[in-house]
């Protein structure tokens, strides 16, 4: 068993895939749609949400399969398909073939994602697994404040194939390690057989349950958030402040409030308990998205640069706080069916998201009010939608076999 530092910090890498998979893309995103001559319908933010729903289908398939053939082998064939989808996206001489390779990507990524969050629920439950998730994401959260700035550098020596290249070589690193020191966290005699009817019977189960569907809802909204962010940081900066070639300073900055707010949960969770840490993230973020409308309001919408950075800084703070906590809340009740509820809360919370961010992302007027009004929205549905669930009952999902 390798040391427990060693462990999360490999949980941690191969969690920050999914991460480095999308935000190593933005600044390359306008020399793609040049290369390969992109035209409407089709456009290059295609290569964000094909790679999201290349997660969603991954996710409800590599989950049940984790819990069928185990941790380890469920994350190697994730990686491998992962390396199938970078193969075929370096490759590509069309965009749709770009994007065909992107959306295998995304399907390759939830073997790393999933199956990493039901490794820690087999070790850990409760506040410890909240602290272990924080610990994971502060270390995660250095690939957002990195990776376009290394992008960007990567693509101006060796242009935006390059990049698929970095992936592949990533995965190859990652896959090592996983094999050569991580060992399998799920015993046999605890697993539960891939049958589709059985799948069927236990996912009802889940999702009869109150409290995990509620909190499937406001993670989806507070990553919603985070996701229409992404989607207009770009434009954002460039349309109202003229900011193209020092974005990826901009982006490391607010970035850092995730994993600020990551360490200080880890820090304070047992302490105080993750429904409260969760409860203040939740106001802070309504609050953070409240002051930022008004405040664009109030210029006209022109909020100053200061303005944008620190009420963004704010909002990504409480999203750092509720990103380990209401995946250990919402994972409390499953107990053995780790994997399938695990890929359940990731696949809903990435469809919730991506209705989220499409629909807002249609408001975009080139100001921040969009964005602030997204962080208001998300913050007073999403705590109203945590509050009802933690009055349910947290019962135990017993598994069908």
């Amino acid at each position: 068993m390798p040391h427990f530092r060693e462990r999360i910090a490999l949980y941690a890498c191969l969690t920050s895939l999914t991460s480095l998979s999308i935000d190593a893309l933005l600044p390359g995103l306008r020399q793609i749609g040049v290369a390969l001559d992109v035209s409407p319908p089709l456009s290059t933010q295609h290569v964000i949400s094909l790679f999201i729903l290349g997660m969603a289908f991954g996710e409800l398939l590599l989950g049940p399969l984790s819990d069928a053939i185990g941790r380890k082998k469920a994350l190697v064939l994730g990686l491998a398909v992962y390396a199938l989808g970078t193969g075929i996206a370096l490759l590509a001489g069309s965009f749709e073939m770009l994007l065909f390779g992107r959306f295998l990507q995304g399907v390759g990524v939830s073997g790393p994602k999933i199956a990493t969050r039901a490794m820690i629920r087999d070790q850990f439950e409760g506040d410890a697994m909240a602290r272990i998730m924080s610990f994971m994401f502060t270390l995660f959260i250095l690939v957002p404040m990195l990776a376009p700035a290394l992008a960007q550098a990567l693509i101006a020596v060796a242009g935006w194939r390059s990049l698929f290249g970095f992936y592949l070589a990533i995965a190859a690193v990652l896959g090592t390690w996983l094999v050569a020191r991580q060992p399998e966290t799920l015993p046999p005699d605890r697993r539960i057989a891939f049958r589709p009817w059985l799948l069927f019977i236990n996912a009802r189960r889940v999702l009869k349950n109150p409290r995990v569907v509620l909190l499937i809802l406001a993670t989806g909204l507070v990553f919603g958030a985070q996701l229409l962010y992404l989607s207009t940081a770009a434009d954002l900066f460039f349309d109202a402040y003229g900011i193209t070639d020092t974005f990826p300073l901009y982006f490391a900055g607010l970035a850092l409030g995730i994993g600020l707010a990551s360490f200080v949960n880890a820090k304070l969770v047992q302490r105080f308990g993750m429904e409260a840490m969760a409860r203040a993230a939740f106001v802070g973020l309504s609050f953070a998205g409240l002051a930022m409308v008004i405040a664009t309001h109030h210029w006209a919408g022109r909020l100053p640069l200061i303005g944008l950075l620190v009420l963004g800084f704010a909002a990504f703070f409480a999203v750092g706080l509720l990103f380990g906590n209401l995946n250990a809340m919402a994972m409390r009740p499953l107990g053995q069916m780790a994997g399938l509820g695990t890929s359940l809360i990731a696949s809903g919370s990435s469809l919730v998201a991506t209705l989220f961010a499409i629909g807002m992302g249609h408001f975009y007027d080139g100001t921040a009010h969009t964005l602030g009004f997204g962080f208001l929205l998300a913050g007073v549905l999403a705590l109203i939608m945590a509050e009802v669930a933690i009055r349910c009952a947290c019962t135990p999902v017993e598994a069908a076999r």
